[in-house]
């Protein structure tokens, strides 16, 4: 398993694709926020992060999770990787690990990326500020990491890349959570915390007001362990396609 992790963060690490695909981003992103400049009060440190950070679930977690999940599955790796005898459970779980590193890496990038605009442009970045700016972004990080491991239950459930990216990508747009979330208002209000949306707000409110995180950190473990046995299940169900 350990070889198996190492061989893929090598194989991500040397992805020309990668670097040129968030190269691009990061550029937009400054070049973005440098036209927008102009109308930049003492807030807009948090502010344009939050209007911003919201896209990155799609954006950043959409790549990596195309270039974790589904490239495999395009070149048949899979069928190679179980055919030597690596077991199912420790393909899905690795996945899933490889997708919480990359995408740690590339927030905590973003962050350092977003502070250092911001600072040259002449604003000042209080402790309040960049924890605001943290915790934001790891409730995008949390969201996106779920996400993954939800939309893997389709990955080995079909091994079709375009079923398990289109619901990746409607789940990290909130178009799924916004449409499941009506339905709970109407009939179970109660259940609407449950989203993945409200689990990670919850844990991002309890930080910054320094409440208990024990109920919101079991909803997420639960979500994200419910999300991987079911992908196991889907796995070892469905037939390895030659």
């Amino acid at each position: 398993m350990v070889s198996y992790f190492l061989a893929e963060v090598y194989r991500l690490l040397h992805k020309k694709s990668t670097y040129i695909y968030f190269g691009i981003l990061a550029f937009a992103y400054v070049l973005l926020t440098y036209v927008r400049s102009g109308g930049f009060d003492a807030n807009s440190v948090v502010s344009e992060a939050s209007m911003f950070f919201v896209f990155m679930p799609a954006l950043v977690g959409g790549f990596l999770f195309a270039a974790i999940y589904t490239d495999d599955l395009n070149s048949k790796n899979l069928i190679t990787l179980v055919g030597f005898g690596l077991s199912k459970v420790k393909i899905v779980i690795t996945k899933l690990f490889l997708m919480a590193l990359f995408c740690a890496v590339v927030f905590a990038l973003l962050y350092v990326l977003h502070c250092a605009i911001y600072a040259l442009l002449g604003w000042e970045l209080t402790g309040s500020t960049l924890m605001t700016l943290g915790v934001l972004l790891l409730k995008y990080l949390l969201a996106t990491i779920a996400f993954s491991a939800l939309s893997g239950v389709v990955v080995y459930g079909t091994q079709r890349t375009t079923f398990s990216i289109v619901l990746f990508i409607l789940l990290a747009f909130g178009v799924i959570g916004s449409l499941v979330s009506m339905l709970l208002n109407t009939f179970a209000p109660d259940l609407v915390t449950y989203l993945m949306s409200g689990i990670s707000e919850q844990i991002a409110t309890g930080i910054l007001n320094g409440d208990s995180l024990l109920l919101p950190v079991i909803k997420y473990f639960v979500y994200v362990v419910i999300a991987v046995a079911l992908s196991v299940v889907a796995f070892y169900r469905k037939e390895m396609e030659f």
